[in-house]
């Protein structure tokens, strides 16, 4: 395992496409006083590190009417390794499933969840959840309102920071090629939340 160290100015570029991905090479530059070449460099050195996963548009759940959030606990029958692959994969494939865990505790697992109304949460629980083999119980809660939600991490530039790069990862992570940043333009792109093009009840009311 190699690693390497960010100095304040990484932080900085860090933090600041953190707040706005969308920022062009020559505004991120002048934020955090460079020149757009050797800024340029340092993001492709942070993207090839895998310090910058990937670039996404964060949307309003609630103005595209998704408007249930829900915490599940999952148990399985047997915590063997091929009902753990199997239910990962399972997972995966659930669009309403925004982030899973695997726990300590009673539960193997924890999944936040996010759907349009409590018909939509009913069919994700019944029709796809209990049906993945090796599931034994489920435990649903509904949040009544989010009081704090953030996407920035908290790196600090007075702070070093050592990034470590694993050559061969457990289970690397199947995705679609990342978009790269443009230097010309903000790029927006892959957004979390999961809109079913199939169903043609996502409204946006203006107030």
């Amino acid at each position: 395992m190699s690693t390497t160290s960010l100095d304040r100015i990484d932080i900085k570029i860090l933090n600041e496409l953190q707040q706005n991905a969308s920022l062009t090479n020559v505004e991120l530059a002048s934020r955090v006083n460079l020149s757009p070449s050797p800024c340029l460099a340092r993001v492709r050195t942070l993207e090839k590190l895998g310090v910058i996963d990937r670039r996404i548009a964060l949307l309003d759940p609630a103005v595209l009417g998704i408007g249930v959030t829900a915490f599940i606990q999952i148990k399985l029958e047997k915590q063997v390794q091929t009902s753990l692959e199997n239910f990962t994969r399972s997972i995966d494939r659930l669009a309403q499933v925004m982030e899973c865990y695997l726990m300590t505790g009673e539960s193997d697992y924890m999944l936040r969840v996010m759907a349009a109304d409590i018909e939509d949460l009913e069919d994700l629980i019944v029709n796809k959840l209990s049906r993945i083999p090796g599931v034994s119980s489920i435990r649903s809660n509904l949040a009544l309102k989010r009081i704090s939600y953030k996407t920035v991490l908290p790196i600090d530039t007075n702070r070093p920071v050592t990034v470590k790069a694993c050559a061969n990862p457990s289970r690397p992570l199947e995705r679609s090629p990342r978009p790269r940043y443009d230097p010309t333009g903000p790029l927006l792109s892959d957004a979390p939340i999961g809109l079913d093009t199939n169903r043609p009840s996502y409204s946006v009311e203006r107030l």
